[in-house]
């Protein structure tokens, strides 16, 4: 990873307007692109045997960027040749998967597929295109200022404000999205249609045949946060269950070399979280690339290979500034959070050299304080469509939000559930630089053809296994060739 601020950054940084420049570059026309190109995306999520995947766009594309329907149950944004996308999700739209169409040497799609899914992953739908009022600006500012005097009834309050008549929004979907995992799945049965091939295999997306993967992780907020720590892993030992600590270097709290060491050599993880927690770090780029200097030099402090913003803002073009192998702070679906989207995938995926490692389940706060709920029931309903969909279960759980006992009882509930589904269910349970080091090494792999199978080529390859996508009545449905070992290991 760049270790410097990228040309980019640095000449955005001379101009006086460096958001609007940062605009300019993601909303201007991609050039043409090869078929390769167009393909390239879809080879990277499955790892199929090279050249199965030929995409080219059938037709012209709309000048201007909306939302339109890939089927009746998918909702995308971006250019489309199917007529002028809407520029509003709650209006009629447009159905565009009429316009795929193929045969044996090639797949048209009616948009290009690398930018729809950049559109959704990096909510580019949200944040990109459509600019955050003055006024907007200001209030979030104001908030964040004022915080520090507000006691929680005061933060709630506001909070289910700005969160008022969330229900209504239609995208993304609540209570998990998965319009690209919806998209991927159609463009990869469209292609086997389009060959005539009932099925074809690639590199399973977990280590093991897993089912899904699962992740907890915990962003530590205040004093009383940090010194419950070594309880909380206490309680997730008891479940047999690792986690990453989101550790803010700064003002929030001291954070004694001690407390890191403890959390390492007990097998946990430590993550950087922000620089102070004031919700101001992507504000502005000059001050942005000041913080971040100085998260990096905390990040090689604490060992730390991964990192989330505070309150999960993000501005993915300004990434390459910082020096961490993944991030965590992408929400998979956010009504309710200060800064709404979400990237639409429950799997993860690269913003250049950084892995992001998305957030794919409600936080703690929203549930207890936003939505006032003490069941788990939300919980194990997005873990349910999230694993339908061989996804990443990652949670974001603070110890300062857990200490009441039946925060705490919740929280070991959920322990329990996951403690059941990881035993049953063949569900890979692993901290964020495991999943790093596997998604890395799979991203490198290949299959090879070995007589009449398959093999898979590349580091980590052991750990691997050849899945199948098949054509059922219509339906794609992913098999094993064989039933992988009984078991999953529960860490590691």
């Amino acid at each position: 990873m760049s270790t410097n601020p990228s040309v980019k950054l640095k000449v955005q940084l001379a101009q006086d307007s460096q958001s609007v420049v940062a605009d300019e570059l993601i909303t201007s026309k991609p050039a043409a692109k090869t078929g390769d190109a167009l393909s390239q995306a879809a080879n990277e999520r499955y790892r199929c045997p090279e050249k199965f995947f030929n995409l080219g766009i059938n037709g012209q594309l709309s000048n201007n960027e909306g939302y339109f329907r890939f089927g009746p149950d998918t909702i995308c944004y971006g250019r489309s040749s199917a007529g002028t996308p809407a520029s509003r999700a709650n209006a009629r739209l447009r159905d565009a998967f009429a316009g795929v169409q193929g045969d044996d040497t090639k797949l048209r799609l009616p948009f290009d597929l690398t930018e729809i899914l950049d559109n959704l992953r990096l909510e580019r739908y949200a944040n990109g295109f459509v600019k955050e009022s003055l006024l907007k600006k200001l209030a979030r500012k104001l908030y964040y200022r004022l915080r520090p005097l507000t006691n929680l009834a005061i933060r709630k309050q506001v909070q289910q404000l700005y969160a008022r008549n969330w229900r209504e929004r239609p995208f993304p979907g609540w209570p998990v999205d998965t319009t690209v995992e919806n998209v991927f799945e159609s463009v990869l049965l469209s292609s086997m249609k389009a060959k005539g091939a009932q099925e074809i295999p690639f590199v399973w997306f977990w280590p093991n045949g897993a089912r899904g993967c699962l992740t907890m992780t915990h962003d530590v907020e205040t004093e009383a946060g940090r010194d419950f720590c070594g309880t909380l892993m206490n309680v997730d030992d008891s479940f047999g269950i690792k986690a990453a600590f989101g550790i803010v270097p700064e003002e929030r709290y001291e954070v004694p070399p001690r407390l890191i060491k403890s959390i390492r050599s007990r097998g946990f993880e430590v993550a950087v979280q922000d620089l102070n927690h004031d919700g101001r770090l992507f504000d502005n780029q000059e001050e942005f690339l000041r913080r971040a200097k100085i998260i990096n030099r905390y990040g090689r402090e604490f060992g730390a290979r991964g990192f989330r913003a505070a309150i999960l803002y993000r501005k993915p073009e300004w990434y390459n500034a910082l020096e961490f192998e993944f991030d965590m702070s992408f929400p998979n679906v956010a009504p309710l959070d200060p800064q709404r989207g979400g990237c639409c995938t429950v799997m993860p995926f690269f913003i250049g050299d950084v892995l992001e490692l998305p957030v794919t389940t409600t936080q703690d706060y929203t549930l207890f304080h936003v939505l006032n709920e003490r069941s788990i029931d939300l919980w194990k309903l997005q873990t349910e469509m999230i694993l339908s969909k061989n996804g990443l279960v990652s949670f974001i759980v603070h110890p300062d939000y857990i200490l009441d006992p039946d925060k705490l009882s919740a929280y070991e509930n959920l322990l329990g559930y996951l403690r059941e589904l990881r035993e049953k269910s063949a569900v890979w349970c692993a901290l964020p630089s495991e999943i790093n080091t596997w998604w890395r090494a799979r991203s490198k792999m290949s299959l090879v053809k070995d007589g009449d199978s398959w093999r898979i080529e590349g580091d980590g390859k052991e750990r691997a296994v050849v899945a199948y996508a098949r054509n059922v009545e219509g339906k794609l449905v992913y098999q094993f060739a064989q039933r992988p070992e009984a078991g999953m290991p529960g860490q590691g």
